[in-house]
């Protein structure tokens, strides 16, 4: 786990910008605060900067490798962890008579690469975001893991390319390529929509990031060409009569396995509980690999908001060691500032703060950390992937009686039992299921949005995924959509940037190509079924979770924000916030203080709209006016870029 960053010159003049990538790696020290490193050669630049998890007295980066004819043939930058190296350094040892000089898992990246090409892809088990850079051919290839836990950014010009972990890195490498800090004002609506900005954009046009499940083939002079590697097909696979526990076992078995290899360190690892049935799955497997797991959550002292009780019972009940964090709503804004500044874009989910605390807490005792991420993608989890049984009546109507039930909806007042669902029933899956999040609608989205266009709706975004997965039944497709929207948008950057903000590496072990490999064979019946979700998950952990979280409602980390925004806690603070932002000519400030009135008032819960705002007004005051200053404390890095 690790911060990279580079660049792809088109003139062969590299050498002169290697300090300029050595100070705007600074940026991400936080990343990787153990190392620094930098490798350049006439095309190309190299800056690293290394968190040490495995191999910690080898293994430095930029790394070199080659074939006995040519030992230093190839360089490489690389962000994650490959948790089956040893398996594919025993292969390359076997196939090709590879060797290899440290004990870590880079080697067996780069080694794959020359011997595999590309399919090396295929073949690993871990997280990652990387760079290798071939001296001989003079080709840099660019790639990122299947799901998109590890990020990598790139801005391109006629004067090369720059790639990195972290944006505010890249930002720093934009005049050194004749570009512009210009804002994207479409990338700026699907924010608002979303809560978060979907991959490839960002916030700022001139910088995208290379799409998970993709690689990047690149020669100087000459533009990135992206291919995906990653195609994921659900492939179902219907039990076999009697079957169904072997199938159960077989899930079981595939988590053992995932576990065992990502609690491969050579530090302590640790795990986040909640409490419910992922984050505690995942640390009761960890516990059989280390007796003495440290397990860490946070809550916060108003009641219904905190699953602090929960997780210590949960705790007690495998026999780790609970530590817990209760988290104020005092020093839940003091930090935004910093948060905001860790994440490069703004992502709208309270629930980042109080991880953001319980990372800071776990960083005093572990290294690496597991989480129960990626479980509701692969096996049904979300409460919205019933929907499709409840509508079912509706799928079955022609297309102008749906139109007419949608328009009965509109007349039927607020409030209103069964409007919902009328109005719901007469869209169609692709029109009605954007992901897990929306804050605002169209009507809200084109009052408050002052740079609004028609042609820049959600469906941008959802269109071209919905089409990958025609032909497959509709919770399928939700879980298709949500591993290509949510995610990768929200669940997984804040998984990332909030954790290594703490030089914290987080695994996620529901996110292996095996564990998908299984979930994606499972019928609709085994998600979404006898009145819960994951129902195929909880039979196969019945024999590895506590029975009190077996069939519990998820929460996560749950936040009162509604309660806060309404209150003393923070109504003052984002009236001020929202009245000072520099933001008039992006948003509609009178509309969005109307909408915070109305919360305070209790007439409508804007809390989720509001904060998507507020998180968007100090990124843009981080980022782009100066008028915020985050606290970056202990960092040899500026704060203003």
């Amino acid at each position: 786990m690790c911060g990279l960053l580079g660049m792809l010159t088109s003139d062969g003049t590299a050498s002169s910008a290697t300090q300029l990538v050595a100070s705007a790696a600074t940026c991400m020290r936080h990343r990787g605060p153990d190392d620094l490193g930098t490798w350049n050669d006439d095309d190309l630049i190299f800056g690293f900067n290394r968190l040490s998890i495995i191999d910690i007295e080898h293994s430095h980066q930029p790394l070199r490798w080659g074939p006995p004819e040519d030992p230093e043939r190839y360089a490489l930058v690389f962000n994650g962890e490959i948790y089956n190296y040893l398996e594919i350094r025993d292969e390359l040892s076997r196939e090709f008579d590879a060797a290899f000089r440290t004990e870590g898992d880079g080697e067996s990246i780069v080694a794959g690469y020359h011997y595999w090409g590309a399919d090396v892809l295929t073949k690993l088990r871990g997280m990652f975001g990387f760079a290798i850079w071939d001296t001989q051919q003079k080709e840099l290839f660019l790639a990122r893991d299947q799901f998109g836990i590890k990020p990598l950014f790139l801005a391109t010009s006629a004067r090369g390319t720059a790639f990195g972990s972290e944006k505010k890195s890249v930002l720093e490498l934009l005049d050194r390529l004749g570009l512009d800090r210009e804002l994207d004002d479409r990338a700026i609506e699907h924010y608002t929509v979303l809560q978060y900005v979907p991959e490839p954009e960002t916030l700022h046009k001139n910088i995208t990031r290379l799409e998970s499940g993709c690689y990047a083939t690149l020669r100087p002079g000459v533009a990135p060409a992206v291919t995906r590697y990653f195609k994921p097909r659900f492939p179902v696979r219907p039990f076999a009569p009697n079957g169904e526990q072997k199938r159960y076992d077989e899930i079981a078995d595939v988590l053992r396995d995932s576990v065992a290899k990502h609690m491969r360190a050579d530090v302590t690892v640790g795990s986040f509980l909640s409490g419910g049935i992922d984050s505690t799955a995942i640390a009761a497997l960890a516990i059989q690999h280390n007796p003495d797991l440290i397990t860490f959550t946070t809550g916060f002292e108003r009641d219904g908001y905190s699953e602090v009780d929960v997780a210590a019972e949960s705790a007690e009940a495998i026999g780790a060691r609970h530590i817990v964090k209760v988290v104020s709503p005092r020093e839940f804004v003091d930090a935004l500032p910093q948060i905001i500044w860790y994440l490069d874009d703004p992502v709208a989910d309270p629930a980042l703060v109080p991880l953001y605390f319980v990372a800071a807490e776990a960083r005093k005792h572990v290294k690496v950390v597991l989480s129960g991420e990626g479980a509701d993608e692969l096996f049904g989890g979300y409460t919205i992937y019933k929907e499709p049984l409840s509508l079912a009546t509706f799928d079955k109507l022609p297309g102008g009686v749906r139109r007419l039930a949608g328009k009965i909806s509109d007349r039927i007042p607020e409030g209103t039992r069964g409007k919902s669902l009328l109005h719901r029933g007469s869209l169609t899956l692709e029109d009605r299921y954007y992901g897990n999040a929306r804050s605002f609608d169209d009507a809200r989205l084109r009052t408050v949005l002052r740079t609004f266009r028609e042609d820049w709706m959600h469906q941008d975004v959802t269109a071209p995924i919905y089409r990958m997965s025609e032909g497959m039944d509709p919770v399928t497709r939700m879980q298709h959509l949500d591993l290509f929207t949510w995610l990768r948008g929200d669940i997984l950057v804040k998984a990332d940037k909030i954790n290594m903000a703490h030089s914290l590496e987080l695994r996620v072990p529901f996110l292996d190509k095996e564990v998908f490999a299984v979930a994606e064979q499972l019928p609709f019946e085994e998600k979404i079924s006898h009145g819960t979700t994951k129902y195929a998950l909880r039979k196969a952990l019945e024999q590895i979770v506590p029975p009190h979280v077996l069939h519990r409602r998820k929460l996560g980390f749950p936040v009162p924000l509604r309660h806060w925004l309404a209150g003393t806690e923070m109504y003052d603070w984002a009236r001020e916030l929202i009245a000072t932002s520099d933001t008039d000519h992006i948003f509609n400030k009178q509309f969005v203080m109307q909408m915070l009135e109305e919360h305070r008032r209790g007439e409508v819960d804007n809390s989720r709209r509001i904060w998507t705002v507020i998180c968007f007004m100090l990124w843009y005051g981080i980022f782009v006016d100066g008028t915020v200053v985050p606290k970056i404390e202990d960092r040899d890095y500026p704060v203003r870029l």
